[in-house]
């Protein structure tokens, strides 16, 4: 499964990670920027470190998950 994560900065210097599954692909960096802003000039989230302040980074996690069979 692949997931987006986006990461901010917050009030207290924390870095606070909001995570999407299954992003649109190929990703579109001026779109996540665009987002990342907007969820920032309208206080759109909080955290329990406060408002967030500033864009941290982005980044695309892939996570893969391999059953074992229990006899």
């Amino acid at each position: 499964m692949r997931r987006l994560e986006l990461k901010f900065t917050n009030q207290l210097g924390r870095v606070v990670t909001y995570s999407l599954d299954q992003p649109i692909e190929p990703v579109d960096t001026n779109a996540i920027n665009e987002a990342m802003d907007t969820i920032i000039s309208e206080n759109a989230f909080t955290s329990s470190g406060g408002d967030l302040l500033e864009k941290h980074s982005a980044r695309i996690v892939e996570r893969t998950v391999e059953d074992i069979e229990l006899g």
